[in-house]
């Protein structure tokens, strides 16, 4: 069989799974084990043997999983996960969000403001924009609702504030695209830095804006007027969230940690103080351990699954055809760029993240590489268009987290809603950073 024909028969039961609701981990395994199994038994030109091909089958789909898990570098994703369900038991990032409250809830949006600045701070710390929606939602929505900031604000808020996770280092979608691309992770995680920081402030931005328009949404209570010894008192708090931002990005961009390092010092440095501070116990630890097993085994499965379909495909040699293929056009670059985009954005849609990143970058990197491109540069605007996509219906994956989170008269509308102000803003940043790659690239340029 015709190899590039098979790889997109293969590609075809890939996405006709993923309808089916499989979980995308299996659907890539069980689709990438059936195109390993044809592509060795049935060569072109000749007849369809099942015995040729199960022994190198085999070989693969035995040693490639063991491989792959014993790369040094994914030892980071638990320890960066545990980190953030540790802070959150000890009581870190609440005491984060609660000095925010505290100092700026006197100002039009002020309590939206802190609900975004304390998403970044927590994205600093777990990488993970799930958890961070989830964590910050809790916390903050029923404190906006309470008094009363208009649902889409508060809901909207949080959810765009959620995805910094994707994007402010560490961030796990960075750790996997760094593995799939053979990229250094410490250049990544230094990458999104800037950017980053764009992304924070132009939601700050939207809410001072939106405040401003409709003061009715964002009411500035009486009641939440603090001390002065209340507030100093609130800000010493957070000390621990700066110890733990100085390990992890003072270190890795000092050249004093590898991330590795840094994830296992911070997450040290998260029990040591939550014990000390007896905001941790022994049972919140084991919890939260627990927290960190099953989604580690999760983002695991998706790994595992998605280097089987990518060893398939480098074997089909499609994406090298299809380079060529492009080549040959002679299309512009700009259009090759607006295609990728346009692709990252219709599937966010649909699926999540960490599905869409390994379903792509088979595909999207070797077009990059092949027009000479950066691939850390590439690394952040795929992040961004990653994080576009937990906000965008139908399966806007932070959304329907806050809703989860929420107080029952808030609907899915409402959030969905809230959150297209902020979706505006992401466009403005994705093209700054297709437009201008030195934003992403200077702060790499510059560590030791």
């Amino acid at each position: 069989m015709d190899p590039v024909a098979l790889a997109c028969l293969i590609l075809g039961l890939v996405l006709a799974l993923i309808v089916l609701r499989v979980p995308v981990g299996f659907a890539l395994g069980v689709a990438a084990s059936i195109g390993l199994l044809l592509f060795f038994s049935w060569r072109p030109g000749s007849a369809f043997d099942l015995a040729r091909g199960l022994r190198p089958t085999l070989s693969i789909l035995t040693s490639t999983p063991f491989e792959f898990i014993s790369n040094y570098e994914l030892s980071m994703i638990p320890l960066f996960i545990a980190l953030g369900h540790v802070a959150y038991a000890a009581g870190i990032t609440t005491d984060l969000y609660s000095a925010l409250r505290i100092w700026l809830a006197r100002i039009p949006g002020g309590l939206a403001l802190a609900s975004v600045v304390g998403c970044a701070g927590f994205s600093a710390i777990t990488g993970s924009s799930v958890a961070c929606a989830s964590a910050m939602g809790k916390i903050a929505v029923p404190e906006m609702l309470k008094y009363r900031y208009d649902a889409r604000l508060a809901t909207g808020a949080v959810a765009a504030g959620g995805t910094l996770g994707s994007l402010i280092p560490p961030s796990l979608l960075f750790v996997i695209y760094a593995i799939f691309t053979e990229q250094s992770v410490k250049n990544l995680f230094l990458a999104g830095i800037v950017p980053g920081i764009l992304s924070l402030a132009g939601y700050m931005i939207t809410i001072w804006v939106w405040s401003k328009l409709r003061p009715s949404h964002a009411p500035a209570p009486e009641e939440l007027t603090f001390a002065p010894d209340v507030r100093r008192r609130a800000l010493v708090n957070t000390w621990p969230v700066i110890v733990l931002l100085a390990v992890i990005i003072v270190g890795i961009y000092g050249g004093f940690f590898t991330p590795t390092e840094a994830a296992a010092v911070s997450l040290s440095l998260a029990v040591v103080i939550g014990f000390l501070r007896r905001h941790l116990t022994v049972a919140s630890l084991i919890e939260a351990l627990r927290e960190t097993l099953l989604q580690t085994s999760m983002i695991f499965l998706i790994a595992i699954g998605a280097k089987l379909f990518v060893s398939f495909v480098s074997l089909t040699r499609v994406s090298p055809t299809f380079l060529d293929w492009l080549q040959g056009t002679h299309a512009p670059l700009i259009l090759i760029v607006a295609a990728i985009v346009l692709l990252y954005l219709v599937l966010g849609m649909f699926l999540d993240s960490i599905g869409i990143l390994v379903l792509t970058l088979p595909f999207t990197v070797p077009l990059i590489e092949g027009y000479h491109l950066d691939l850390v540069w590439f690394g952040v605007v795929v992040v961004k268009l990653l994080e576009i996509g937990l906000m965008t219906p139908p399966i806007g994956l932070n959304v329907f987290v806050i809703k989860s989170v929420s107080p029952p008269g808030v609907t899915l509308e409402a959030i969905f809603k809230g959150v297209s102000w902020f979706l505006l803003l992401d466009i403005v940043v994705l093209l700054l950073i297709l437009l201008f790659p030195s934003l992403s690239l200077f702060v790499p340029a510059t560590a030791y």
